[in-house]
């Protein structure tokens, strides 16, 4: 039994009561037609690890909870605490007697979070797959209130660089939506691999979906300075989902109330679909190979009209596939020299009356974007969407480069997620100590996570409403299995989600407070089987000896985001 002092995130209101309820054989749970789904769920998730039957109460027409029963119902019902824009969706009251549970959301999300607190009340074990134990399962008398401050909390989980299946997604989702996280950003396409199965033009992944090697490690300097892979595997790489994957992982997360947005990256980005069809390109007579290194490749589409429809036909399948109300058109990091240097190129800038390369690719984003809107979406994309100044106000933009891209956005009028690097990567080093493995960028610790807000200073009362969340990005060029994954996720989504979910709408953000519910929480992430990084350090087999990373200092990396930047600052 746990208090609700101990919850994660940290509730609105949480007022102890007197006494416990019990979870015992005869223990029924009861749900509304809206809350079917989150019933299914309680079930599942007690009798695998309760081994209690925990079966259906029987039909009542009563509005008060039957006693030894657990009640999941939706309510339209002001007293709730208001989330962001006075939506009730995700709100939710949890109300724990000696006589029984009764559970109110605004929406079936609303009672589903409201679950997700009472497994928190409840002994960690129970968020086993399998019994440990005979109990006993008893739950605090407690009423808490609670919604969030956010409406989009999510993470991006790359699997173009390292292909995770599908079964280690749903285990990803699951992680999520037991803290509240919301959004799964699928980040599926990219250089080193395509990994969504698209009808219309199989070699995408017959040709995009594997390498036949992958770097280890960062790049580092030779004599004369010049980075370079320090080694490479040698070893084939690949994976993708069939189009019946994906609406297995996107219904298996519904069901979990997390939206899956998926992102096709676009102009740049692209040398795997290049490899796949080198039409696409700027130079369709030089072949290109899925890449096999990190970083940035020069190649990029070509502005043709023909490429832009090939990318309008991925989106209409992509479409169908995913019903989240955004799609990902990427955006980021496109190099121009390909384009500075090709004669067809800068005719195609000058017969579309543009100015230069950057309007280019602003022009190409807004093709896509404008498709994405047609079908009822709306398209989303990093922030370097923002150059050239034409981007069109119902796209919304992903700061990823600190905040600055939020503060033009917001102030140009577009919806924003704030993800700023040196806040939320979570593929970031986690210390200086010399055996963190593949040690990239910054130092991001859980106490900078904690901190994160993702509305920037200087914006007006009206621009502010425009930050409709954040997310945290996981990288995954050094991430190659789920055991390292885990490593780098946790604890740190957990502060995710209390900067999100809680931020400062509970009060005052206490760093040591939340640091003692963390410590309870460990026990939790260790009955889900999840690898947490702990606050000592990487265990011997966490280490990666001899691989080298590209550390950064903090002063380094904000001069360089500032400079890269400068185009978009206002």
């Amino acid at each position: 039994m746990v208090e609700s002092d101990m919850l994660i995130p940290r509730p609105r209101s949480a007022r102890p009561g007197t006494g416990a309820f019990e979870i015992v054989p005869a223990t029924r749970i009861a749900a509304d037609a809206a809350s079917e789904s989150v019933r299914l769920y309680l079930q599942q998730t007690l009798r695998g690890s309760t081994g209690l039957p925990v079966r259906d109460a029987a039909e009542s027409e009563s509005a008060s909870v039957e006693p030894g029963t657990v009640s999941l119902r939706v309510v339209d019902d002001e007293s709730l605490p208001a989330g962001p824009g006075d939506d009730r969706t995700e709100s939710f009251r949890l109300t724990v007697t000696t006589d029984g549970i009764d559970i109110a959301g605004g929406s079936a999300a609303g009672v589903f979070y409201g679950v997700q607190a009472l497994l928190q009340l409840l002994p960690a074990d129970v968020h086993r797959h399998g019994r440990v134990g005979s109990g006993p399962w008893s739950v605090p008398a407690t009423a808490v209130e609670d919604a969030p401050a956010f409406a989009w909390r999510g993470v991006m989980l790359d699997v173009a660089r390292h292909f995770r299946t599908k079964h280690e997604v749903m285990r990803v989702v699951d992680q999520l939506a037991a803290h509240r996280i919301n959004r799964l950003h699928f980040h599926l396409t990219e250089d080193q691999g395509w990994r969504i199965e698209i009808l219309k033009y199989p070699r995408l992944t017959e040709i995009g979906s594997w390498r036949r090697e992958s770097q280890v490690g960062a790049h580092v300097p030779d004599a004369d300075g010049v980075l370079h892979p320090a080694a490479f595997d040698g070893r084939p790489h690949g994976g993708y989902y069939t189009q019946d994957d994906i609406r297995e992982i996107v219904a298996y997360a519904a069901d979990r109330f997390v939206t899956v947005v998926p992102e096709i990256e676009t102009p740049g980005h692209v040398r795997a679909a290049l490899a796949a069809y080198p039409e696409l390109g700027v130079h369709p007579e030089t072949p290109v190979e899925v890449w096999t290194e990190w970083g940035i490749a020069d190649d990029v589409l070509n502005a043709d009209d023909a490429t832009i429809d090939f990318f309008k036909d991925v989106l209409d399948e992509v479409i169908a596939l995913f019903p989240s109300g955004y799609i990902g058109i990427g955006g980021d990091e496109c190099p121009k020299v390909q384009w500075e240097t090709d004669p067809r190129t800068q005719e195609r800038i000058r017969s579309l009356g543009l100015e230069d390369e950057e309007q280019l690719q602003a022009w190409i984003i807004g093709q896509l974007a404008a498709h994405v809107a047609s079908h009822g979406r709306r398209a989303f994309g990093w922030d370097e969407i923002l150059e050239g100044g034409t981007l069109d106000r119902s796209a919304t933009v992903l700061s990823w480069r600190g905040l600055t891209g939020a503060r033009t956005a917001a102030k140009r009028g577009h919806d924003v997620i704030s993800s700023p690097d040196d806040q939320v990567y979570l593929d970031y080093r986690q210390s200086d100590l010399a055996t963190e493995p593949i040690p990239v960028s910054i130092v991001l610790t859980v106490d900078d996570v904690f901190a994160f807000d993702p509305v920037p200073s200087g914006l007006t009362d009206a621009e502010r409403a425009h930050v409709i969340g954040g997310q945290g990005n996981m990288w995954t060029e050094h991430v190659d299995t789920a055991r390292k994954l885990d490593y780098q996720l946790f604890p740190r989504v957990a502060a995710l989600a209390e900067a999100l979910w809680s931020a400062d709408v509970t009060g005052p953000r206490d760093l040591a407070e939340f640091r003692g519910r963390l410590a309870e929480h460990t026990a939790r992430l260790e009955a889900m089987g999840i690898e947490y990084r702990h606050e000592a350090g990487p265990f011997p087999w966490e280490q990666r000896p001899g691989v080298p990373g590209r550390p950064h200092s903090r002063e380094d990396r904000a001069a360089y985001i500032d400079a890269i930047t400068a185009n978009i600052a206002e």
